[in-house]
This record gives structure tokens, sequence and C-alpha cells, in this order.
């Protein structure tokens, strides 16, 4: 750590130690001075993506007409009806955009032999709307996607580009059903139109990702059987540190090393949890993932939250179910495996079922939004400076559809969404207008075109 006192400390300044690397949130010993703060032009525009597969409910001719997604307003005034899956983040509305009625056209069979495999290509289209080469080889084809294409012009300067997370195993390789390569079905990133990225389940691995705890695997072992922090290794660094910097600094660099070791400690009883020779929820899952559905949700947006306080990454990418899953959610209220409660034959009262999971699973945001609202950045808050995509290629997932899919925003970006509004696309209106337009507002004004756009949609 380099840095003149009393003067100016860089915004990516890291502690060191025994090869752990910590970064640092943004403190006012970052801005010189005599200078004024970043304008908004200059500020980071962070961007989430986040795919929920299977659709929602809400998206069934029916439960369209019971509005459980689509409000039935449109504009500011909309409500959301206690049954809506959205009705979690009532606390959020004025930083809720929702834009009903668009398609995923590219996620539809082209020819006879892609008839069924909706769930086998949709998560490669969510971000590229683009449609999927059918191979299980290597010959790989579809697009980069939209999270790709914001962290290859905006990401460089951080010390990941993006990171890519996921809650169920997308470890399978080879081919998976109807000759689609299973890597369509486990990743949502894509750096180019054949090159997917790999997606970390584990909060134990990401958060290893996100500070290099330990030079070695053994140095992480030995970690770990002692229970030591990664924060005894830099002990040093950050009492000298602290001696540089003013009262409200040191008040900051205390919180988030706190909450540095309050997510390393989750993770050590998890890991202790699941070592303990005790049967498993999820028997064959890694140690260190947690059981509980809504444990690895917070964990995986605590560690999101992290790497955006301190700028060691702007664009993150998180799939947080596999398509054709028959996970339960106990904590839902329905004891129904998630793929079979999404084929509800139409019958109101399985639709219904299936919505408890949908409004369980959609609830895990408002944990999320509460975090990044609270959590300081330049001039304001992270959610301020940050978009959350989060949708779905699907529909009504009882009929592998791709029309009236679910999509929403949450956070200004920056300017670039002004929240709290209802947008309701016109009939056959393609999910890529929207993305394209999304795309131009984050600073991508050059771009044409994005997947099957036919334009801009007005947010």
């Amino acid at each position: 750590m380099h840095f003149i006192t009393g003067k100016h400390i860089e915004r990516r300044t890291f502690l060191k130690g025994m090869g752990a690397t910590i970064g640092l949130p943004m403190l006012d010993a970052m801005t010189p001075a005599g200078r004024a703060r970043a304008s908004s032009t200059d500020q980071p525009k962070r961007l989430v993506c986040i795919e929920e597969v299977h659709g929602v409910a809400g998206c069934n001719d029916w439960a369209s007409s019971q509005h459980l997604f689509a409000p039935e307003t449109v504009g500011r005034d909309f409500e959301l009806l206690p049954g809506n899956v959205l009705a979690s983040l009532e606390p959020h509305r004025d930083d809720l955009t929702i834009v009903s009625n668009t398609d995923v056209r590219m996620a539809e069979a082209f020819t006879p032999p892609e008839i069924g495999g909706d769930h086998f290509r949709s998560s490669a289209v969510f971000l590229t709307q683009s449609h999927p080469k059918q191979t299980q080889g290597s010959d790989l084809m579809v697009g980069t996607s939209l999270d790709q294409i914001h962290a290859q012009r905006f990401g460089q300067d951080t010390v990941l580009p993006s990171l890519q997370l996921c809650i169920e195993p997308t470890d399978k390789g080879g081919g998976c059903d109807y000759n689609y390569s299973c890597s369509y079905t486990d990743s949502i990133s894509w750096s180019s139109p054949e090159t997917p990225l790999p997606m970390i389940r584990s909060p134990r691995a990401a958060f290893d990702l996100l500070f290099g705890a330990g030079g070695t695997e053994e140095e992480r072992a030995l970690r770990r059987r002692t229970h030591s922090s990664i924060l005894d290794w830099v002990a040093r660094e950050v009492a000298h540190l602290k001696r540089e910097v003013g009262v409200m600094d040191r008040q900051r660099i205390d919180r988030y090393l706190g909450s540095v070791r309050e997510i390393e400690r989750r993770i050590q009883m998890i890991e202790g949890r699941n070592n303990s020779g005790e049967p498993r929820d999820l028997p064959g899952a890694p140690p260190g993932v947690p059981d509980s559905f809504s444990e690895h949700m917070q964990l995986m947006f605590d560690l999101q939250v992290l790497a955006f306080e301190t700028d060691i990454t702007r664009v993150t990418a998180f799939k947080t179910g596999r398509d054709a899953s028959n996970r339960t959610f106990p904590e839902s209220g329905s004891d129904r495996g998630f793929h079979p409660a999404s084929h509800h034959g139409g019958r109101e009262e399985r639709i219904l079922e299936f919505n408890k999971i949908c409004q369980y699973r959609v609830s895990q945001l408002a944990y999320f939004v509460e975090r990044l609202k609270t959590t300081a950045d330049v001039d304001g808050t992270l959610l301020d400076n940050t978009v959350v995509l989060w949708g779905s290629p699907m529909g009504d997932a009882n009929l592998h559809n791709h029309r009236r899919c679910p999509l929403i925003f949450l956070g200004g970006g920056n300017g670039v969404l002004d929240g709290g509004t209802h947008y309701k696309a016109p009939d056959g209106t393609p999910m890529a207008n929207v993305f394209l337009t999304l795309l131009h507002r984050l600073g991508h004004e050059d771009l044409r075109s994005f997947g099957d756009s036919t334009g801009e949609f007005l947010l």
C-alpha cells in the first residue's frame, strides 16, 4: 500500500499480507484536497444481471388477468397486489421499474429438431437475445451477452472486469438434452458468441477470488483449520492506514472490515455445519454451499456489495437457478419441486401454488436492494449508481413459451432510470429493444442493435 500521508489515497488501494488482498471502500481521503468530486457522468455505472429460470406464474393467461406480475395500471400509479410476484419490493417501489409484455423470440424453436428444447437453450438467450446453434460439440454459437458488452468497455480498469455467480450446479459438461451443449444451460455470460464464462457457485470460492485469501492452497487450508480470519493477515496494514486518515474514514474502514469478517464467519459456520456428518438437504453440494436458498442468495448478494464497495468489479451476472431443476423451497410454503410446479396445466389452484415459489424466490431481491441502498458510494449510495436487471427468458413455463416474459430494473444507475414506473410494451416487442436502450444509456451510444432488436424502447 502506497500513499502520501495526509494528502491523497488512490481509489484502488489494497491492503496486502500473506497472499490476502483486501480492497477499500470509498473514503474521504480518496478525494484529493481542493478537487471536486467526480461529476455524474464520471461516476461508475454498475450493472447487475440476474436470471430467473422458468418465468413466473404471473405470465400465464389467467394469472395475467389477476395481475400476478404486470400491474393493471401503466405509469407511476401502479399497484402491487398481495399476490403479485413483486409484492415484496413494494417498500422499494421508487427504485423499481417494471417492463411488461416483451418477448424473447430467440429462445423459441426455429426448426423441428429444436422443439421441446426450451429449457436447454433459454439461459444462453437471456442476456444475448440471440438464438443458440444446436450442438453438443465445441462449435458453440449464440451471441455476446449484455453484461460482457458493458464489462469489455467499462470494466477493464477494475481488478475483475466482471464476476459471474450462480446458485445451482453448472458442472455437468458435455451434452444436455435435445442435442444442446450444457454450456448453453450452465452460463448466462458470453464474452463472445463462442465463449461462455464459468459461474461460481461456492461463496468460499467467490470470497477467495475477491480477497485473494492466501497465496497458496496450503495457506488457505491452514487458515480454515485454525479458523483464523483473513483480516489477521493484514492487521499491520490496517493499523498503519487508520493512523493516516480522519475519524470518519476510520469509522468507514471499521464498518467495512466488520462486514468482511461477518461474511467470512458465516462461510466458516456453513462449512463447519456441512462437514459435521449430519444429513444435508443438498446432498453432494460442496461444503461451502448453504442448504438454505435464502442463506445462499444473501451471501452471494453480500459478496457483490463488497465487490462494488471496493470497486473490485462493476459488472456481475447472477444465475439463481438451473432450468428443469426439481429443487424444493420449504420456506415458500410449497412442497412441490420447482420444475414440476411450473407445469401447472393452467389450473388456477396449481398456478397459485407455483406463485408461492415465485414470490419466495423474487423476495430475495428485497434484501439485495436494501444492502445496496444502505451502502455509501460516490455522492450517494451503491443503489444510486447501479442498475439491477432481473428477468427471465421464459414467460409461461407450463407451455415453454417466451412471450410476455418478466423483466424489471432496480436502482438508478446515475440517472439511467427514474424508477417508480410500470411500462407495458406493445404486443410483439422484443426484450432486446429494452436491452438496447439500457446499453445506450449506460454509455454504449454507438451500438446500433442488440440481438433481435428492432429499435429502442421508450423508458
